[in-house]
């Protein structure tokens, strides 16, 4: 059956998404069963979508700004991962390529993959000032950080890679969404893990919630980010639940002051309270958690009246 031309597109305009996004998808750990399951998933959804990760794993970076070469790939402050890979986490790239560019694997250069050789921070920085402004001649509609191979959670995100991104994206007016999944999305050998999968889809109704919301204007307001987490073994029957960073912290950091030296994390011992029970370290485990976080270090205004009275006799005007 012969269809005519303006039947055929109207049916083209039924398929096609409405208000289809340019999206940056960054992290902290590199090429990852994650990052390909999200990327597929939002062509799917039919975004456009391209993809700025570090050469090597960088959990713990926070908002580090630091190339580890800035000409080619050379084993430096990573030497360990970059010797063990041959190069950039699961083959992005080789030793000896330039510092920044273009996945070379087969499969990932179609143009949409790239990776940096420093911090998380400074994926993203390319990934906006670079990429996206040779794509889309302007800044992505959506940066989304991760997803993480392993949860950020609490007060322990203030050293977070996959955070720092988007602290950084969204103080430059990007609407940024950090997602962390369970530890068990790892996936290296074929980066094919079924639990990258339902955190991707299930990202992807996060987005499109979003979207449905916000028009055609922007998908979060100014001064504010999400912090989105999801439990081990996750389906897509989970419920999205709201959460706060609260005052349970599901982590400790401590400092070891013996042979070898350095920062230790271990899990707290103590149960959350009833109060606690819409803290993220509580929630994450049965259920996905969306946070809302500030963007920045600027006080509530509040806090801010009150440093003014405290400080009054000293503070000019």
């Amino acid at each position: 059956m012969r269809i005519a031309p303006f039947a055929a597109a109207a049916l083209g305009a039924l398929s096609a998404p409405a208000f289809a996004l340019n999206i940056l998808i960054s992290n902290d750990d590199g090429m990852s069963s994650n990052v390909k399951a999200l990327y597929e998933a939002l062509k799917a959804a039919g975004h456009d979508v391209i993809v700025s990760v570090p050469c090597t794993g960088q959990s713990g970076r926070g908002a580090g700004i630091i190339m580890y070469s800035t000409t080619t790939i050379v084993p430096t402050n990573d030497s360990d991962q970059v010797n063990a890979a041959g190069g950039c986490r699961n083959g992005a790239a080789p030793i000896g390529a330039p510092a920044v560019g273009p996945f070379t694997r087969a499969g990932f250069d179609n143009g949409d993959y790239y990776y940096v050789h420093g911090t998380p921070v400074s994926a993203t920085l390319y990934g906006l000032d670079v990429v996206a402004a040779a794509r889309w001649g302007k800044a992505p509609d959506l940066l989304l950080s991760g997803p993480n191979e392993g949860g950020n959670i609490g007060k322990i995100v203030v050293s977070s890679g996959t955070v720092g991104n988007v602290q950084t994206a969204a103080a430059r007016g990007v609407p940024s969404i950090a997602v962390s999944a369970g530890t068990d999305t790892t996936d290296n050998t074929n980066l094919a893990s079924p639990y990258s999968a339902v955190v991707a889809t299930m990202t992807v109704r996060l987005v499109d919630a979003l979207r449905e919301k916000a028009g055609s204007g922007p998908l979060l307001p100014p001064g504010l980010s999400l912090n989105v987490n999801f439990p081990n073994a996750p389906t897509t029957s989970l419920p999205f639940k709201f959460s706060r960073f609260g005052t349970y912290e599901a982590y400790t950091l401590t400092f070891r002051n013996t042979p070898p030296y350095g920062v230790v994390l271990g899990l707290n011992a103590q149960p959350p309270t009833a109060e606690q029970s819409q803290d993220e370290s509580v929630l994450y485990k049965t259920a996905i958690s969306v946070t809302a976080m500030q963007v920045g270090f600027e006080s509530r205004t509040t806090s801010q009246e009150w440093m003014r009275l405290r400080l009054r006799d000293l503070l000019t005007q």
